[in-house]
């Protein structure tokens, strides 16, 4: 069975509020669960410590048994320290689309130009 610690979500609309839960991984994401391990609402500011509630000793002892936590888990677990930091690594979306790099490359142009000739009177005195 593949196990996987993740959020269930909870609230009304409009107002979110997950559970921490450690489910199967063929069921509904708000469907049946094994245990609760905690909760997180996203509503309240993130300096907050009700924010993101776990009991690490049950998150720790699902871990050790196999289950995976899924992204938003794990960077939760990273935050408490309970996981080491990964690298997250995803180049294309920090790269420009084409337009944007053609208006770089001639703002470039025309600063140097202007560079160039505010340069050339300075250099005739």
């Amino acid at each position: 069975m593949a196990m996987k610690i993740r959020l269930a979500r909870g609230g009304s609309k409009k107002r979110p509020f997950y559970r921490i839960v450690a489910a199967d991984s063929r069921m509904p994401r708000d469907g049946r669960f094994i245990e609760k391990l905690g909760t997180y609402n996203p509503l309240l500011p993130k300096d907050s410590e009700e924010r993101v509630k776990m009991d690490m000793e049950r998150v720790q002892a699902w871990l050790d048994k196999g289950a995976q936590p899924t992204d938003r888990i794990a960077r939760m677990l990273e935050a408490a320290g309970v996981r080491a930091k990964t690298e997250r690594n995803n180049p294309k979306k920090a790269v420009p689309g084409k337009k944007a790099q053609e208006r770089a490359e001639e703002k470039a142009a025309k600063a140097a130009e202007a560079a160039e000739a505010a340069e050339a009177p300075a250099d005739a005195e």
